[in-house]
């Protein structure tokens, strides 16, 4: 036998005098008669009164104590007044909240939506908690890779310029894929993408057709094939046609400056103002000009350490800290008396009505609709027309053409991380501007509609003056109105969810600016707010 603890000890035997053990755990001294009392609290039943909740003293026989203990509920009720009570009801009673193990968590398994970090090498590594992903973690990261490694071969010609589109666009494509299938369809469908990558033609530019996750490219295409659906007429287009009020307001040149205009088409030795740093320089050709430091971003205004200060978008310097740039001196003329000194506006020919009842009256080849865009270079002349591109209402591509300089005007900068132009292209330019405008007086007559982004800049290095204009920076005001202006790769990232002028230091493409600003209008028209209709 094991020795006794005396934990009953302070109990008499409930047996006594009769008790026949012989080590009986209670004990047997006189002066231990009574059973000590026991408050345990418990409710009592609506329909009787509360029974006594003390404990009877231990009688004779065993008996009583099992009665007494069968007061004692086995478990505390759920209403039980030991709970503090959470809230009170209206009426005025208590609401009481129910244990833990009865009460809805509310919680929900997260899905297991990657996040990344990049490598130096590039491949994204993903961090999911391993219990929330239906397939194993070491998987999703080798198919991940796999992805990886073909947006790489995609992305061949972008990459330079874009250097994490290909981790980027793997990561989410991995996510695309894992939302759609279970875990015994998950590998195939990486593998179906993986082949549906390789079927790509490779893109040229971040805004190409097959730039992006599956995803991606089917939302594009569909939004393409909507806009294209939609045939812009020159109805549709007149109520946006700007105004002459409209077009003085936003600085377009309405009538042709005095002067016989070409009279002075270069400025080499004069002495200008820099636009780049604001000094003054001696207008050189671009193998002898002198060398300015400058910024080529634009300033702008940020806090730092809660105070305001402008830096440049370019390297995020103050804008008293020298140049991030080098390059030479250049000057931009806005003046049009001056433009028309280096070479002559002239109108947009007049348009030729065709008589219907002569079978020799020529029909006029302008088009109704045209969407326009050009890139510009600085030379001795000033800012002058390098390259200039028009599509139809349709977005194809009618003419696509670099302009060579005019006689005794030098080129000084090609401006490539703009114009995307290089001296290489340039080299290939066979035709003056006087040239170019008369290729585009087949495309263009006085009643054709022009659509262009600023176009009012484009019109005055063409030296074209045109009443029929429809600008999309004046269609998405800036909220801060002129002479502010909207950019057009923002527009078109909102509008048609597309990346545009991505070429970083190779510049833009004039050609698909052009298109960009005409599927812009088109979904402008697509989606203006329908006015209401008259009363009455």
């Amino acid at each position: 036998m094991f020795p006794t603890l005396g934990l009953f000890q302070s109990l008499p035997c409930p047996d006594k005098p009769n008790c026949t053990r012989s080590n009986c755990i209670f004990t047997h001294r006189p002066e231990i008669t009574q059973v000590p009392t026991v408050h345990i609290p418990v409710d009592a039943p609506k329909t009787s009164p509360a029974p006594s909740t003390a404990l009877a003293p231990v009688a004779s026989s065993s008996q009583p104590l099992k009665q007494a203990a069968a007061t004692i509920p086995s478990k505390r009720p759920i209403n039980s007044p030991l709970r503090a009570p959470s809230s009170s009801s209206s009426n005025g009673t208590t609401a009481r909240e129910p244990p833990s193990k009865l009460r809805k968590t509310g919680l929900t398994k997260p899905s297991a939506v990657p996040t990344a970090t990049h490598t130096t090498t590039g491949v994204p590594v993903l961090r999911i908690n391993a219990a929330q992903s239906q397939v194993a973690i070491p998987v999703r990261q080798a198919l991940l890779k796999s992805l990886y490694d073909h947006f790489v071969v995609l992305y061949e010609k972008i990459l330079p310029t874009n250097p994490t589109l290909a981790s980027e666009h793997a990561l989410r494509q991995e996510e695309e894929v894992y939302k759609k299938s279970t875990k015994l369809t998950y590998r195939n469908a990486v593998i179906t993408s993986i082949a549906a990558l390789k079927r790509r033609p490779i893109p040229d530019s971040a805004s190409h057709p097959s730039v992006g996750t599956e995803s991606d490219v089917a939302t594009r295409e569909e939004k393409r094939k909507q806009l294209e659906a939609l045939l812009l007429t020159a109805s549709d287009l007149e109520p946006f046609v700007l105004s002459a009020d409209d077009m003085k307001r936003y600085e377009y040149v309405v009538e042709i400056p005095p002067g016989a205009g070409g009279e002075r088409p270069s400025e080499e030795g004069a002495i200008k103002t820099c636009e780049r740093c604001a000094q003054p320089f001696k207008v050189k050709r671009r193998e002898e000009a002198d060398e300015c430091r400058y910024h080529w971003g634009r300033p702008f205004s940020t806090k730092s350490s809660g105070e305001k200060t402008r830096i440049y978008s370019c390297c995020y310097r103050p804008t008293n800290d020298e140049g991030c740039e080098r390059g030479p001196h250049v000057f931009y003329e806005r003046d049009p008396a001056d433009l028309h000194l280096r070479h002559p506006f002239s109108f947009t020919r007049p348009h030729q009505a065709h008589d219907s009842g002569s079978d020799t009256s020529p029909v006029d080849t302008a088009l109704d609709i045209v969407a326009l865009d050009c890139e510009m270079i600085y030379t001795t002349g000033g800012m002058r027309v390098a390259r200039v591109s028009v599509v139809d209402s349709k977005g194809k591509d009618i003419f696509d053409e670099l302009v060579r300089m005019d006689d005794g005007v030098e080129v000084i900068d090609f401006n490539t991380r703009f114009s995307g132009i290089t001296p290489e292209d340039h080299a290939k330019a066979l035709l003056p501007l006087s040239a170019i405008r008369r290729s585009l007086d087949s495309l263009i007559s006085s009643n054709t509609i022009i659509i262009g982004h600023a176009l009012e800049n484009d019109l005055k290095t063409l030296r074209m003056i045109h009443h029929r204009c429809v600008d999309t920076a004046v269609l998405f005001p800036h909220p801060q109105g002129p002479p502010y202006r909207r950019a057009l790769r923002a527009l078109a990232k909102e509008c048609l969810g597309q990346t545009i002028q991505a070429g970083g230091a190779a510049g833009h493409s004039s050609l698909e600016d052009s298109i960009a600003t005409l599927n812009i209008v088109r979904w402008y028209i697509a989606n203006r707010p329908k006015r209401a209709p008259p009363a009455g």
